[in-house]
C-alpha cells in the first residue's frame, strides 16, 4: 500500500468531522468568531434545523476584501500570534471556515468599518470563488446552506430538526450567559424567536436564559484563590433539578463541560442534596491563559488546568461558604407550591349544617355558659364585666396538638429570622410567626440537619478513630494506583485508614475507620484508587463517614408524633439560625416554608 499525500479538500473533509459534528457546532463557530471581532449585536437565523440554512450576523470589525480569501484557507487566522500558552480569544486555530466550506455551501460577506464596499466570497465543494462587490453595511455575515450535502452519510447520522433546532438553542444559551453586553437573536421558520437584549447587570442576562426563579433562588459567587478568581452564581440545594444541563461553567469567557468541574459542583453540594439531585449554577472561572490549555480538543470544549487541585478546591470551598454565609434562606418555589394548593372558596359552594352532615354540626353550648368565659366574645368588650381577649383575639381554644403555651408570647420575639413559635401541627410542624410572614417547619428534618452537623464538627475537627486488623489486609493495584494512594496516605490517616506500599503492585491496609464498623477493606481502596485516578480526591471516603453521621443523625433527631413545648421549639428555631446549611436535611429536603404576609393577604383578596 503507498502512501501518498491527500488533496486539501479531503483534509479540510477530515478536519471537518473533527470540527463540525452538528448544525449546533457550526452555530458556535461562527457566534465566537463574531464576538472575537467585538460584535455587539449578532443575529442567528435557522432553517430545517440548521441543515438547510444557518445565517450568522454581526457588527463587529469586518474583514477587508483582500484577506477574505484568507479566511477560508486552514490554519490562518488573526487570533494567534507565535504561541498557544496566551490565548485570549475563543477561536485561534483557523479550521473552522474551510472545514465548514468543505461540507456545505458557504458564503461570507463583509465591510470594515473604514472600506467604502462590501466584499463577497462564496466556497462550494472546496472551490473558492471571489472576492466580489456586495452590499452591506459594517459587520460580516456568513452563510451555511445545505450542510453535509457533499458527505450524505454524516448527513443520515443528524437527529431531526426539532432535535437539532434545540441543539443550536443551547448552544446559543450557553454563550449569551458569558456576554451579557451582547445582544443575541435567535430566529427562523423552524423556531419560536428568541431574544436576550443587551444587559448591564449579568444576573439579568442570567434570569433572561436561565429563569427568573434561579435568579430568586441563587446566591452570588466572587472568590480568589492563588491567581484564579471565581464569580458568578451557584442555585440554593432545595432548588435543584435531575439533571446537570443546567449547570454552566466557564473559563476566561469560553463555555466548557470539564469533568473536573461537574465533580466539584457534586462535591460541594454533597450533603446538602440528594444524590439522583443536581444543583442549578453559572460559574465563570479567570485564570491566566498560560494556566490552562484549550488546546485540548478539536471543539474547545474541554480544556486542562495546571492545577486542577487548586480549581477545584475553590469551587467546593467558595460553593460552601457561601451556602454557610448565606444565612436561612428558603427556595420560592416551596411558598409557591403552598399557595397553588390553597384553593379559595366560592359563592357555589354550601355549608351543610343539616342531619346529614352530622360532623359539621355545633356543639352543644355547655351547661356553665358565661358570657365574660364565651370564646366568641366581643373584642375588647370590659365595661360589662368581660375579661381582656387573650393574644388569639378572641378565638377558640387551640387543641392539644396545636397549643404552643401561655409563656410563647413572653420568651419569643417576632424579629428573630424564624421568628417565633405559634403551634405545634400534627406533632410534626412547628409554625411560627416573623414580622413579616409564617413559617411552617418540619421539625424532624430540621433537628436532624442540626444533629447532623453537630456529628460532622466533632469526627473531622480531630483524626477519627482506627480499627486495627489482626492480619493486614493486601491490595493488589496497578503501581499507578499504588502511587496515588501513597501520595494520599496522609489525609487517609485522618479519616481512621492506614494505608502502606507493599511492594511495587500491592497496598498494605493496617488500619479502617472504626465508625464504618464491619468493611471490605479492599472494596474501599479500589474505589479510592478510582476516584484519585478519576478526580484526584479522596471525598468517597469521607462521602462514606459523612453518611454514617447521617444515619446517627436521622435516628438520633426529635422524631414525627413527638409533642414539643413552646421553649423547645424556640429553642429549635434559635439553632437553625445559627447553623449553616440547615435549610435542608441530610437527604436535600427543604426543613422550612416561608410564606409572605403580603401572599397571604393576596389569596383574600387584599393586594
Amino acid at each position: 500500500m503507498t502512501i501518498r499525500q491527500l488533496s486539501e479538500h479531503m483534509i479540510d473533509q477530515i478536519a471537518a468531522g473533527e470540527v463540525v459534528e452538528r448544525p449546533a457546532s457550526v452555530v458556535k463557530e461562527l457566534v465566537e468568531n463574531a464576538l472575537d471581532a467585538g460584535a455587539r449585536r449578532i443575529s442567528i437565523v435557522t432553517a430545517g434545523g440548521g441543515k438547510s440554512l444557518l445565517r450568522v450576523s454581526d457588527d463587529g470589525c469586518g474583514i477587508p476584501a483582500e484577506e477574505l480569501p484568507l479566511a477560508v484557507r486552514r490554519h490562518c487566522t488573526s487570533k494567534l500570534a507565535d504561541s498557544l500558552h496566551d490565548i485570549a480569544t475563543l477561536g485561534f486555530r483557523g479550521e473552522a471556515l474551510p472545514s465548514i466550506g468543505s461540507v456545505a455551501r458557504l458564503s461570507i460577506r463583509s465591510r470594515p468599518a473604514n472600506a467604502a464596499d462590501a466584499a463577497e466570497i462564496r466556497v462550494e465543494n472546496g472551490v473558492l470563488q471571489g472576492p466580489r462587490p456586495a452590499a452591506l453595511s459594517q459587520g460580516t455575515v456568513v452563510e451555511v446552506r445545505d450542510l453535509f450535502y457533499s458527505i450524505p452519510a454524516r448527513l443520515k447520522f443528524l437527529k431531526g430538526e426539532r432535535a437539532e433546532s434545540g441543539a443550536i438553542t443551547d448552544v446559543v444559551r450557553r454563550i449569551a450567559l458569558a456576554f451579557p453586553a451582547v445582544r443575541f437573536e435567535l430566529t427562523g421558520e423552524d423556531r419560536t424567536p428568541t431574544v436576550y437584549e443587551a444587559a448591564s447587570d449579568p444576573l439579568a442576562r442570567i434570569a433572561d436564559v436561565i429563569g427568573q426563579d434561579f435568579a430568586d433562588n441563587a446566591l452570588e459567587l466572587d472568590a480568589l484563590r492563588e491567581g484564579v478568581g471565581l464569580t458568578g452564581f451557584a442555585g440554593l440545594p432545595n432548588f435543584n433539578r435531575g439533571n446537570a444541563l443546567y449547570q454552566f461553567f466557564y473559563v476566561n469567557g469560553r463555555p466548557v463541560r470539564d469533568k473536573m468541574l461537574l465533580s466539584a459542583m457534586r462535591g460541594a453540594y454533597m450533603d446538602a442534596m440528594a444524590r439522583d439531585r443536581h444543583a442549578v449554577a453559572a460559574l465563570f472561572l479567570t485564570i491566566d491563559p498560560r494556566d490552562v490549555d484549550v488546546n485540548v480538543h478539536p471543539a474547545k470544549a474541554d480544556v486542562r488546568f495546571r492545577d486542577p487541585g487548586l480549581v477545584r478546591g475553590l469551587v467546593v470551598g467558595a460553593i460552601r461558604a457561601r451556602l454557610a454565609d448565606g444565612g436561612l434562606r428558603s427556595t420560592t418555589s416551596g411558598a409557591e407550591a403552598m399557595l397553588a394548593a390553597f384553593r379559595p372558596a366560592t359563592t357555589t359552594q354550601k355549608l351543610d349544617f343539616g342531619s346529614n352532615a352530622p360532623h359539621d354540626r355545633p356543639e352543644p353550648r355547655p351547661t356553665g355558659y358565661t358570657p365574660a368565659t364565651s370564646p366568641f366574645r366581643p373584642l375588647g368588650n370590659t365595661a360589662h364585666g368581660l375579661s381582656s381577649p387573650g393574644p388569639m383575639g378572641g378565638m377558640p381554644p387551640l387543641a392539644p396538638s396545636a397549643r404552643v403555651g401561655e409563656q410563647a408570647a413572653e420568651t419569643t420575639d417576632e424579629t428573630f429570622p424564624l421568628g417565633a413559635a405559634r403551634a405545634q401541627i400534627d406533632k410534626a410542624f412547628i409554625v411560627a410567626e416573623t414580622s413579616d410572614s409564617l413559617v411552617i417547619v418540619d421539625q424532624h428534618a430540621a433537628h436532624e440537619r442540626l444533629v447532623y452537623e453537630a456529628l460532622k464538627t466533632a469526627l473531622h475537627d480531630r483524626p477519627l478513630p482506627a480499627q486495627m486488623l489482626l492480619i493486614p489486609e493486601i491490595v493488589d493495584l496497578p503501581e499507578a494506583d499504588v502511587d496515588r494512594l501513597m501520595d494520599a496516605a496522609e489525609t487517609l490517616q485522618r479519616f481512621g485508614l492506614c494505608l502502606e506500599r507493599f511492594g511495587p503492585g500491592a497496598i498494605a491496609v493496617r488500619e479502617v475507620p472504626a465508625m464504618l464498623g464491619q468493611v471490605d477493606a479492599t472494596q474501599l481502596v479500589r474505589d479510592l484508587a478510582d476516584e484519585l485516578a478519576g478526580s484526584d480526591t479522596t471525598d468517597g471516603l469521607k462521602a462514606r463517614i459523612d453518611h454514617v453521621a447521617a444515619t446517627m443523625a436521622c435516628h438520633g433527631s426529635v422524631r414525627s408524633g413527638r409533642a414539643l413545648r413552646a421553649d423547645e421549639m424556640n429553642a429549635l428555631l434559635r439553632e437553625m439560625e445559627r447553623t449553616p446549611g440547615s435549610g435542608q436535611c441530610n437527604h436535600g429536603r427543604p426543613t422550612y416554608i416561608e410564606l409572605r404576609k403580603v401572599d397571604i393577604e393576596r389569596l383574600f383578596g387584599r393586594r
